[in-house]
């Protein structure tokens, strides 16, 4: 009898268990959907996920197939799950995407084309399995800016465009989109909180891929993004989101490869919803622009960013935070640390408030900020290692590097920055100065080294610094000048504590102005 109960007991709890999964697992093949390549799947996806939503929330399951689909909207407490040999191809019938929606593009906020995935002030949404979404991209990339601006007469898409959005053409969006034409992102998830991107393989998004805007408590996790050379293709742009976190993930796309945003000019300042409190490690990026980018849409702050333990071999640039006067905001607290760099076409890290040639200006809300931020631990090859690039009116301040081994044609340009330090970092630069500086307030310089020394250039060239610390330093064999002096406006530059006797000249040039205050002790 004991024996008979707990089989009736196990066989009870069994169908308990399969009535559950049947509740939550919505196949959208019962809904009316086709994985054969053949009609539209748009509305069967639609009814799985009202039945999902009806029952409080649940997971719509794509079984192994090819599905063709036009935009998937979201409701709260709903999981797709894309199964290994699953494939959801989106439509490339631009009215597949109407009516416009609310998004936001490139900083700006406007009613849009409808993104591919998408959902607006949703909670507990989840694209995750071993499947493949392609937005096939190439008729949207047709569209872009450079080929918009061809066209003689707006097309309907233009027109509708154009009146949906009356106030927001000039002067938040560039000139060159006048046109009023934009491609809209792959996923885009809007005032949204826990949202989850798993394991999936993205490919050929029309325009950025992954693109929450003000949301709360994003992961990004395990996921592959694959875009062609293409106008635009940022791979994961969160805008104006909080508690991010992006890992394990290989991402090689036409652009950016991980943008971190916060609005654009205006339109940004008066949303004013900051990027924080993101952690980006163990992810691999291969083509790109910029394998981390931060800007040059930071008009509402990005601050508390981690970035580590990745890779980037062979995009443009490594590390790169970008703006100009007119955008306002503040970038802060930014770590980055254990990172690989190879093959950088440009620069491993730029930091360049020049973004776009603008004159200097009075310091107001549209002067934007750099402040408090430290790399360390990064290795391997680049064009230049650094370039720095401040304001005259608003100097980057309080950087750091430290523990820094590099191959490079160049070293560091430094421009309009205040409180710097070089700690441990080792750049065996083949055609210029380790370092660069002009105007700069606050130089720290401990323990640098070239193994490549050039004779007729300095290790440092410095131009109208001061306050500089040169300490604990051992140049190598074949260093002809260690420091050499530029301009009227150096002063307080401290030498000290180094071994010299490798140097034929230890400093050179404007000596005189830097020497008024008897500052400079040389002696090797």
């Amino acid at each position: 009898m004991i024996k008979k109960g707990i089989y009736a007991l196990f066989v009870f709890i069994a169908g308990l268990t399969q009535l559950a999964e049947a509740q939550s697992y919505y196949n959208v093949l019962k809904y009316g959907g086709k994985n054969d390549s053949t009609g539209t799947n748009t509305k069967a996806i639609a009814k799985a996920i009202d039945a999902a939503a009806a029952k409080g929330g649940g997971t719509v399951y794509f079984p192994a197939g090819k599905y063709i689909t036009g935009p998937i909207h979201f409701k709260s407490n709903i999981t797709l799950f894309i199964d290994a040999g699953a494939e959801l191809h989106f439509s490339d019938n631009f009215d597949d995407y109407l009516p416009m929606v609310e998004s936001r593009w490139e900083g700006t906020a406007v009613t849009n084309f409808s993104p591919l995935f998408y959902g607006n002030g949703l909670e507990n949404i989840a694209i995750v399995g071993r499947g493949i979404i392609d937005g096939h991209g190439k008729k949207w990339w047709g569209y872009s800016e450079i080929e918009v601006k061809k066209q003689t007469e707006d097309s309907k898409w233009q027109k509708e465009f154009k009146r949906l959005n009356p106030n927001v053409l000039a002067p938040d969006l560039p000139g060159w989109i006048e046109r009023g034409f934009l491609r809209p992102p792959f996923i885009q998830f809007l005032h949204c909180k826990n949202i989850q991107i798993k394991d999936i393989k993205i490919q050929n998004s029309p325009f950025w891929t992954i693109n929450p805007q003000y949301c709360d408590n994003v992961t990004v996790d395990g996921i592959t993004i694959d875009n062609p050379p293409s106008p635009n293709t940022d791979g994961i742009n969160p805008e104006s989101c909080s508690n991010v976190r992006i890992a394990n993930s290989h991402i090689s796309v036409g652009d950016d490869c991980i943008t971190i945003k916060s609005g654009k000019d205006r339109s940004g300042r008066q949303i004013n919803i900051p990027a924080e409190n993101y952690t980006i490690t163990n992810c691999t990026m291969l083509r790109g622009h910029g394998g981390v980018v931060i800007g040059s849409e930071m008009s509402g702050g990005v601050k508390n960013i981690v970035i580590s333990n990745c890779v980037f071999d062979g995009t443009d640039r490594g590390i790169r935070l970008k703006t100009a006067r007119g955008r306002g905001g503040i970038v802060e607290n930014i770590r980055v640390s254990n990172i690989v760099m190879r093959n950088i076409r440009d620069q491993a890290i730029v930091m360049d408030m020049q973004y776009a040639k603008t004159d200097v200006e009075a310091v107001s809300e549209r002067t934007p900020q750099f402040r408090n931020i430290y790399i360390s631990d990064m290795a391997g090859s680049t064009n230049r290692v650094g370039l720095l690039r401040g304001l005259d009116e608003m100097p980057i301040e309080n950087v750091s590097f430290n523990n820094i081994n590099m191959q490079s044609k160049a070293g560091f340009s430094l421009e309009n920055v205040k409180k710097i330090s070089f700690n441990n970092v080792q750049v065996d630069v083949a055609n210029e100065p380790f370092i660069k500086a002009k105007n700069v307030d606050v130089l720290e310089v401990r323990a640098i080294q070239n193994f490549t020394p050039l004779a007729d250039r300095p290790l440092l060239l410095l131009e109208d610094v001061q306050h500089v610390n040169i300490q604990q330093n051992y140049p190598m064999a074949g260093t002809k000048v260690f420091l050499e002096l530029v301009g009227q406006k150096n002063k307080h530059v401290f030498i000290h504590g180094n071994n010299f006797s490798n140097v034929q000249t230890v400093v050179a040039g404007q000596l005189e102005a830097a020497t008024t205050a008897n500052n400079i002790d040389a002696k090797k």
